[in-house]
């Protein structure tokens, strides 16, 4: 289903008994983190914060949502669906498009790429976003931006979901990055080396031209989904998340630069970066835990802030996991699961423990086939797109639950000789790698926690797993309160 506006998604929260409202005033400096905090790991409901205040006593007019995604339900209430495998195939299928070898294959292709179109986003000429228009003194600090954790930089935007277009190419991106508050007209866009966005920043320095962008605030939740999706670069965000609210997104142009955003956003923040122009970003509390330390990063010149009259700024912290972004990890596993298993099909299950914080761990299950299966599967993970980020990958068994973590630590313990089942590469490595020894680049293992066979070099006979058998367990089940052990 599509929302009208985040409003609705609200409204549908409130509803479901999901979503709880404070109605006190609230410091955006660090104490929404510790109440969201405390909240989200104690498996407590969004919030909204009705009265945010800045310390100085401002005190704001537009509400603040966070912890939005954080639980199963609301992830799948966010995305309008009831299960994320019963989309999962869909868009395995949706996304699988193949340069076709022959008449046979264009013609087979043709329904697909057709039903893709069918969900590219449209322009209309007059948006909700654009109900308040400020170019003449846009002023950043007019949002209630939160500052997370006491050494942060600054006051951060955490949840925009951020347009621009590449110089050589006009393909859009959709990009989820944090950006930094440096002064009301200026402020930090922290874009990876391995996002699309930074790739298209580097073209536009190249090129010797400035690079029009946009910070788009709330608006239909699945848009903050599509834009951390993991997605072939011929894929548009936009189609996505048209696919997944089952109707297109419709598409304003911006006030002051040639770009488009979601015309239901709550707030638009436009502007620019210049080539080459970079500035001291950060330090940040971030996913893993630990803060990521300063660094230079492209400077964001704004030019306009439009919104809606009765805007709603969503936020998200992260941090010592689990947080909200642990949510919206699932997500893509769970749905990008069957295009994985379409380049990899001998691949049973994948799973992300929080701990691992996405790009940290990555446990693998596998149908082996033949000696070294299951190195093959490493090397081809580091090969694919951000799983060539991920630091450690653990392979097992199709016959154990990646998703059990005291499962997986015994079965994969008691399966390895570490000289023998460990294997270390170099290569490029997550930003956020602070152990790394050079910034983007170190090393990686796998972890072959499969049961070893002869043709492995395995000379000895492998140990049969205790197990009771099943006539005695249904047996002792069925006598379990005669022997006085029920209730």
């Amino acid at each position: 289903m599509a929302y009208a506006s985040l409003k609705e998604f609200v409204d549908s929260l409130e509803r479901a008994g999901e979503l709880r409202r404070v109605k006190v005033p609230v410091d955006i400096e660090l104490e929404i983190t510790e109440i969201a905090d405390r909240s989200v790991k104690s498996g407590g409901p969004a919030l909204l914060f009705e009265k945010p205040v800045a310390p100085d006593g401002h005190e704001y007019d537009v509400p603040v949502l966070i912890n939005a995604y954080a639980s199963d339900l609301r992830m799948k209430m966010a995305l309008g669906v009831d299960s994320m495998d019963a989309v999962a195939d869909e868009v395995a299928e949706l996304l699988e498009i193949k340069p076709p070898e022959g008449i046979i294959e264009k013609v087979k292709m043709l329904p697909k790429l057709a039903r893709l179109a069918s969900f590219s986003p449209k322009s209309v000429s007059a948006a909700p976003c654009q109900e308040i228009v400020e170019t003449e003194n846009p002023n950043l600090f007019s949002i209630p931006a939160i500052k997370c954790w006491p050494e942060d930089a600054g006051r951060y935007i955490t949840f925009g979901h951020i347009y621009s277009r590449n110089p050589r190419t006009g393909r859009r991106n959709v990009g989820l990055y944090r950006v930094q508050f440096f002064d009301e007209k200026t402020a930090g866009m922290h874009m990876h080396l391995h996002h699309d966005g930074a790739q298209n920043f580097q073209d536009s320095t190249r090129m010797g031209a400035r690079m029009e962008m946009a910070i788009a605030l709330g608006g239909d939740p699945v848009y903050v989904y599509a834009a951390s999706a993991p997605l072939p670069p011929a894929i548009d965000e936009l189609n996505l998340a048209g696919f997944l609210r089952r109707k297109s997104a419709e598409l304003v142009k911006c006030k002051t630069v040639d770009v488009e955003v979601p015309a239901d956003s709550d707030i638009v923040v436009e502007g620019y970066l210049n080539p080459g122009e970079l500035r001291e970003e950060g330090p940040f509390g971030d996913h893993t835990g630990w803060y990521s330390l300063a660094d230079d990063y492209p400077v964001f010149h704004v030019t306009a802030i439009t919104r809606k009259r009765q805007a709603i700024y969503p936020t998200t912290i992260v941090g010592r996991p689990p947080m909200e972004d642990y949510w919206l990890g699932g997500a893509t596993g769970r749905i990008f699961l069957p295009l994985m298993k379409m380049q990899l099909p001998e691949i049973v299950d994948v799973h992300m423990p929080a701990e691992g914080v996405f790009h940290n761990m990555v446990i693998v299950s596998i149908r082996k086939a033949y000696p070294y299966h299951a190195r093959k599967v490493m090397y081809a993970l580091w090969g694919m797109g951000q799983m060539a980020l991920a630091k450690v990958i653990v392979i097992v068994d199709e016959d154990v639950n990646v998703h059990d973590i005291s499962e997986v630590s015994w079965k994969v313990l008691g399966s390895i000789d570490p000289r023998r089942d460990m294997v270390f590469v170099d290569g490029p490595v997550d930003a956020l790698e602070h152990a790394a020894p050079r910034l983007h680049v170190g090393s990686k293992v796998g972890v072959d926690g499969t049961r070893k066979w002869a043709s492995e070099g395995f000379e000895r006979e492998w140990p049969p797993e205790i197990v009771m058998t099943d006539e005695i367990k249904e047996r002792v089940t069925r006598r379990w309160e005669e022997y006085g052990l029920g209730g």
